[in-house]
């Protein structure tokens, strides 16, 4: 491991290991959502044949997350995506997805 950047803060296993490879499958689904929607479809179409029906858009919805999920610049921007958050939860307190899901006070 080479020497950490000053400017960013130190990173937990949990946080390397599970929760920036959560950010990762996330944005790569999204980037991949014509493989999923294609995949998907064919399950509901397929029903109980789907494993052996399906294997072509299974494999090309694999190829597309496994490229994203090994790009080292990939890896970065989930990366600093998630320092980010990090941040901003320790100076507000307030998590990203709860700050999406706030309702106004007054109603």
């Amino acid at each position: 491991m080479g020497t950490p950047n000053s400017d960013e803060p130190h990173l937990r296993h949990v946080e390397r290991d599970v929760l920036i490879p959560k950010i990762m499958r996330e944005k790569a689904k999204e980037l991949c959502v014509q493989h999923v929607e294609v995949f998907t479809q064919c399950c509901k179409d397929s029903g109980m044949l789907m494993v052996l029906k399906c294997r072509e858009e299974n494999n090309a919805l694999k190829q597309c997350l496994t490229k994203h999920y090994t790009d080292p610049q990939f890896y970065e921007d989930c990366k600093q995506q998630y320092i980010k958050q990090k941040l901003e939860y320790e100076r507000t307190g307030v998590s990203a997805k709860h700050k999406a899901q706030r309702l106004p006070t007054s109603m």
